[in-house]
């Protein structure tokens, strides 16, 4: 078994590597400022997903912590009525 989990991971190891060579060839075939100006662009672009991702997280918080809240409200509310609900005379 080590045998065949020692295999495994040389296989995933070359597939780490050719794809690391494939990502090293995209930036190698463009002049070394046009490559960095693409690696910015790409690194900018990113960092905004990142933000939005984030505050979409926070957006989903608020909402949850919001519907905890109102869950709580309507819950007192029919505790309140069932308190003051009268019972029927005669039953």
């Amino acid at each position: 078994m080590p045998e065949a989990r020692k295999c495994a991971n040389d296989v995933a190891e070359a597939v780490c590597d050719g794809l690391r060579q494939i990502g090293d060839f995209s930036y190698a075939i463009w002049p070394k400022d046009i490559a960095h100006a693409i690696g910015d662009f790409d690194k900018a672009v990113l960092a905004q997903v990142r933000s939005m991702a984030d505050c979409t997280i926070e957006w989903i918080d608020e909402r949850v912590a919001g519907g905890d809240r109102l869950r709580g409200e309507w819950r007192e509310k029919c505790r309140r009525t069932e308190a003051h609900a009268t019972p029927e005379p005669g039953v």
